[in-house]
This record gives C-alpha cells, sequence and structure tokens, in this order.
C-alpha cells in the first residue's frame, strides 16, 4: 500500500530558535515517517513548495541541514531518498484540490485562525497529516479543521462545518493509527472499478443499485474523490452494524445527512429513481456531501434495520 503525507505546512511557520532544536524537529519527524513506512506502507510527503527550501533555524534551511556533519548520516540519507511531491496536486486530478491550493475555490479550511491548505488536503484525500513537532498544539493525534463552503442548494450561503484529520507529529501519535493504517492496507481499493468488484466484500451491510456501476468507473485511482466516497461508504457500512431495530438514526453518522428539498423532488423526480437490487424502482431523497466539490452519494434506508441501498454517486444530479 502506497500513503501520501501531507506536510503541514502551518508547522514550518516558526523556524526553530537555534540550530539544536531544529535537528531535534527533523529526528523527530524523520522518526514520526519511520514509525509509519514501519507499519507495511510506502511513504510519499506531499509539500506545498520544495521541502528542500524550508527554514528551519535562522540562517540554517533544510539543505545545510542535510550537510550538516553534527547529523546523523542515517537521518541526512533517509530524507534525502524521501520521495517527495511539490506542490500539494502534483499527480492529482482533481481540479477542487488545485483551486484550494490556489485559494481561488468555494471551500477553504482553517485552523485555529489560520488557513490550513495542507491539512485541507489532508482531509479531502483521507490521509495523514505530519507535523514538525515545532508548537505544543501540534502535540495531538487528531486535528479539527474548520470547513467553510459556499452551499450551492442555498443561493450561495456560507456554511461552516468542523472536519477531523488524522494527524501526527512523533512516533506516539502513530500507534494510536495503527489500526487505521491496517485497516488501509486490508481494504486498499485501487480505482472505482476494483471497489465495485470487491463492494460485498468491503460492505457487507450496504447494497448496490446497477446504475453505480457506471458512475465508479470514472474514479481512476488518481482521483481524490475515490478516497471520499470510500470514506463515505465505510462510514455506511459500520452505521449499519449498530442498527439493529427502529428507524435509521441519522445522528450515528459523522457526516451530514440531507434530504432532498421537495422542489428539487418534484423537479428531479425520475434523475432521483433508481432500480433497486430487489427489483423496486425507488426514489433517493437521502443524500450526503463529499467535500470539496460537488458530489453526492445518495441512498435509502427502506430495507430497514441494518441494510441500506445506495443508489447514486457522482456529481450533484442536475
Amino acid at each position: 500500500m502506497e500513503l501520501d503525507l501531507i506536510l503541514n505546512e502551518l508547522s514550518l511557520q516558526k523556524p526553530a530558535s537555534n540550530e539544536e532544536i531544529a535537528r531535534q524537529w527533523m529526528s523527530c519527524l524523520i522518526r514520526t515517517i519511520k514509525a509509519i513506512k514501519a507499519q507495511g506502507v510506502k511513504v510519499n510527503l506531499r509539500t506545498k513548495y520544495d521541502f528542500h527550501t524550508t527554514i528551519l533555524a535562522p540562517n540554517y534551511p533544510l539543505r545545510r541541514w542535510l550537510n550538516d556533519k553534527e547529523v546523523d548520516q542515517v537521518e541526512r540519507q533517509f530524507i534525502k531518498t524521501l520521495a517527495t511531491k511539490t506542490p500539494f496536486s502534483t499527480d492529482v486530478t482533481n481540479l477542487e484540490i488545485q483551486n484550494i491550493e490556489k485559494n481561488a475555490g468555494l471551500s477553504e479550511f482553517w485552523y485555529q485562525g489560520e488557513q490550513a491548505i495542507g491539512l485541507g488536503i489532508a482531509h479531502i484525500l483521507d490521509t495523514i497529516a505530519v507535523s514538525l513537532f515545532s508548537e505544543e498544539r501540534w502535540n495531538c493525534s487528531r486535528l479539527q479543521l474548520g470547513f467553510r463552503r459556499i452551499d450551492e442548494n442555498e443561493n450561495g450561503e456560507v456554511i461552516d462545518e468542523i472536519v477531523e484529520v488524522i494527524h501526527a507529529s512523533c512516533s506516539n501519535h502513530v500507534q494510536e493509527h495503527v489500526d487505521w493504517i491496517q485497516k488501509g492496507i486490508r481494504t486498499g481499493v485501487l480505482d472505482g472499478l476494483d471497489l465495485w468488484n470487491r463492494r460485498e466484500e468491503l460492505f457487507s451491510s450496504l447494497e448496490f443499485c446497477n446504475d453505480v456501476y457506471k458512475q465508479m468507473q470514472s474514479l481512476g485511482s488518481g482521483n481524490p474523490m475515490l478516497r471520499q466516497v470510500l470514506k463515505r461508504l465505510f462510514e455506511l457500512d459500520e452505521s449499519c452494524k449498530n442498527w439493529t431495530e427502529g428507524g435509521f438514526n441519522m445522528e450515528n453518522l459523522p457526516c451530514k445527512v440531507s434530504p432532498e428539498s421537495d422542489s428539487r423532488l418534484k423537479q428531479f423526480k425520475k434523475e432521483l429513481t433508481f432500480k433497486c437490487p430487489d427489483g423496486k424502482e425507488r426514489i433517493f431523497s437521502l443524500h450526503v456531501r463529499m467535500t470539496p466539490g460537488a458530489w453526492r452519494l445518495h441512498f435509502s434506508v427502506e430495507l430497514g434495520p441494518a441494510k441500506i441501498i445506495i443508489g447514486y454517486i457522482g456529481p450533484k444530479i442536475q
């Protein structure tokens, strides 16, 4: 399994006061990345800009660190051979991510009052954000981000949400994510077609309408929306395991569930109606969003406890 780690650029804003502290920061970052690799994954480090230009301390950029004889040679060699991708959007085909990086999109992520581009990318790609342990605020295994977007359903209304990012700035944090990493290894999906072919294996509590097959074919291995689709499907599948009686409790999902408005149900009744595996046609009003952009996952809970039907996954139905 290959895992893209996203470097939190906010952790690079304040250089260390001296070279010794900078060396400690780099040693901690290396131990963190090695702890992730030790779980059996190949890692790449995505950065906002050329990582080697990072200023670690006054007059002490990373390039000097790489040639510093006081730094362990094994550590220097590790960074030299670490695969890095810059900018964040390298090899990423989804234009929404590129828009966020250029600060020109309709979605923005914030952490403690500062725009957090890297942390936002980590949320979108459903991967791990890593930080230099430059401030105490990075001493946590998960971060809560503010996510602001313009809701195309509400005449441009600004919507604020809170989203969570998996994070590590030391090897101890990685230990808290071992189960998450191992699950990713077991359930790693190559592309949308692979997801479809393995749907029964991965999502035992979900049924899929045949139309979803065509929709999944558009999700290539480099499409970050694939990670968002997987995340939402796993969330729905997990919620089913705890649904043993009564109606489905939307509050059990970590994401917001919305029904279509009466006006959209009337206007797009045909487009929102899908033939289900049992042969019945149902209107799929309930849906969850995938960020950023205007993708939707429509589902039905009509089959009753412990079973959800997936009717549509794709751009907002227009």
